[in-house]
């Protein structure tokens, strides 16, 4: 339902914060979508969701609304949780659906997905307490990035060197999940696309002075730099905005969302992961894409809430 009448949305619940993580995130983003939405004339309103210990369900069931506008991210949220109270409400809501919500959290299974689908992403080991470390090191070699399955906005992520930081790395991803994965490292750029209704936005190279692009180069560091300037032929573009277009898909994913891939040393594009509630805050990529391909924060909300379904 694509739409400039505004009533047409009826009441809507910018459902936001969460108990994950990435709880803080969350409502930064629900707070500027809500802002865009009021702005654009939508009738909205936010719910944190989980807050001060109240019960989730509760709260939507007690809350009167029409359709939803999904900014939770991490665990409880975007892992498809939510969606299916709001299926078995009958509400409409962005962004993907309960399977494909719950594949964009699970990095493992979504890779294990995309390498079944033949889409090309870093190989991986699984770790826990009887993995025989020297098999990884043989497998992936060093450097390699050791992250937790199912957290996003790179949380405890870290990259390794050497069995030490290895065994250092797994414990402290082990705090976040009980399902830790190591990657072999992408030694090149990386890259986010946004998707929107089927289209891909412009591409972003980022760079940072990190190690990798880890939660303080995404929300707080000044020295991080998104550039338009991609470096990219017009070819490898189309190339890589296809693939991200492809492994959305793949996943199952509707709406909108976030695609991360790295080029490696050979020229060839390597997927990370796909985020299926992306950031919306004032250091977000989302909204970054859209300007460039002249669309409005205003504007951006609005269509996203336009595809939303039930």
């Amino acid at each position: 339902m694509q739409t400039t009448d505004m009533a047409a949305f009826g009441r809507v619940a910018v459902i936001m914060g969460g108990t994950s993580a990435e709880r803080e995130i969350s409502l930064r983003s629900g707070n500027e979508v809500l802002k865009g939405l009021q702005s654009a004339g939508v009738d909205a309103f936010g719910i944190d969701l989980g807050c001060a210990g109240t019960n989730p369900v509760a709260q939507l069931l007690d809350s009167e609304f029409d359709r939803a506008f999904l900014i939770l991210h991490g665990r409880g949220g975007e892992d498809g949780t939510i969606q299916g109270v709001l299926e078995m409400m009958g509400k409409p809501y962005t962004g993907s659906g309960v399977a494909a919500s719950a594949l964009g959290m699970d990095k493992l299974r979504c890779k294990q997905l995309w390498q079944g689908a033949g889409l090309p992403t870093p190989a991986f080991a699984v770790l826990d307490a009887d993995t025989d470390l020297g098999v990884v090191e043989a497998q992936l070699g060093y450097p390699m990035m050791v992250k937790p399955a199912h957290e996003g906005s790179s949380i405890g992520m870290s990259k390794v060197r050497n069995r030490e930081e290895l065994e250092s790395a797994f414990s402290a991803a082990r705090e976040y999940d009980s399902c830790v994965i190591a990657e072999q490292w992408v030694n090149g750029p990386e890259f986010t696309i946004a998707l929107l209704n089927g289209q891909p936005l412009p591409v972003i190279r980022l760079e940072t002075p990190h190690d990798f692009y880890d939660f303080d180069a995404k929300y707080a560091a000044a020295d991080t730099h998104y550039h338009f300037d991609t470096r990219l032929t017009e070819a490898q573009t189309d190339t890589l905005q296809q693939l991200a277009l492809q492994a959305f898909n793949v996943a199952g994913c509707r709406g909108w969302g976030r695609v991360d891939a790295m080029m490696d040393a050979d020229g060839h594009f390597q997927l990370l992961e796909v985020n299926t509630a992306p950031g919306m805050t004032d250091h977000s990529l989302v909204p970054m894409m859209a300007r460039e391909a002249g669309i409005s924060f205003e504007q951006l909300v609005v269509e996203i809430l336009s595809i939303a379904e039930a």
